[in-house]
């Protein structure tokens, strides 16, 4: 394909009478890191979970390969599987506690590619990964927060998917580990040529692992364009309340508190603010 691997067209989710996602819309080209940002009721993990087929869209598209997906469909469901896979920010709730690592790592290629032995290529991603034979024979419990984390890796990558959705993926784990596995995931990126959409409220992790960002407030998509460029010089007063809320040196807790009041009262005066791609 020449075009994006995944476009995403006026997103909106409703739960009853709230809207948590309202006309979210990207492109995304192979091989590409797009940062969602936001804090928590954002809509930045509902947007997630659409992309992943766990929400069903109340309207809007996602496409993926060119082909727009139907939540409610299975056959639809296992393709998109194929192709798009997500890791949440709790690696340890996302294993079946029953089964080794492993096994768990074996799981989608057994769906995908039922009848043949896939000890080799569980082997080769445990490597992949930096997770020891041992470890592989571990249950879940058994590993550190990282470990499980590369191993939730390993389990999607399995299958060789054109996306990973990676929801919070680094927020619960050391800054050490942290390090480890951003390093990982670039190393993934370059030799796989594999996107990511990640999902993150930190500041800092969207700098270093993406390219173009999405800043989300109330479920809409308020600053949109090149990572860098909306970090250094936010356009939205929102994202540079984001920033503000930073703890640094010669931080106003007050200032910060004053200006938050302001944005909540003009609510969604601010117009979206969309930068072309460099």
């Amino acid at each position: 394909m020449t075009g994006p691997v995944l476009r995403v067209t006026s997103l909106v989710k409703r739960f009853g009478g709230f809207t948590a996602v309202d006309g979210v819309g990207f492109e995304l080209p192979p091989g590409h890191s797009l940062g969602i940002v936001g804090e928590s009721g954002s809509g930045k993990t509902t947007t997630a979970r659409i992309l992943a087929g766990l929400e069903t869209p109340t309207s809007g598209t996602v496409e993926l390969d060119g082909r727009v997906l139907d939540a409610r469909s299975r056959r639809d469901r296992r393709w998109q599987a194929r192709r798009l896979q997500m890791i949440f920010q709790d690696p340890h709730g996302s294993f079946d506690p029953r089964l080794t690592i492993a096994q768990s790592i074996a799981e989608p290629l057994r769906l995908h590619a039922p009848g043949t032995d896939h000890r080799a290529r569980v082997s080769e991603l445990l490597e992949q990964v930096g997770l020891s034979a041992r470890l592989g024979g571990a249950l879940p419990r058994d590993l550190s927060g990282g470990q499980r984390q590369r191993a939730a890796i390993a389990r999607a990558l399995g299958i060789t998917p054109r996306v990973l959705v990676l929801d919070e993926a680094v927020a619960a784990l050391d800054v050490s580990i942290q390090a480890q596995i951003l390093g990982l995931l670039a190393d993934l990126r370059r030799d796989a040529g594999i996107a990511y959409v990640f999902v993150s409220h930190d500041l800092a992790v969207v700098r270093h692992v993406t390219e173009t960002a999405l800043v989300m407030r109330h479920g809409r998509v308020v600053e949109s364009g090149p990572t860098e460029e909306i970090l250094r010089a936010p356009a939205h007063p929102y994202t540079r309340l984001l920033l503000d809320s930073i703890p640094g040196p010669g931080w106003d807790l007050e200032r910060v508190a004053r200006d938050r009041r302001a944005l909540d009262a003009a609510d969604h005066a601010a117009a979206p603010v969309k930068r072309a791609a460099p």
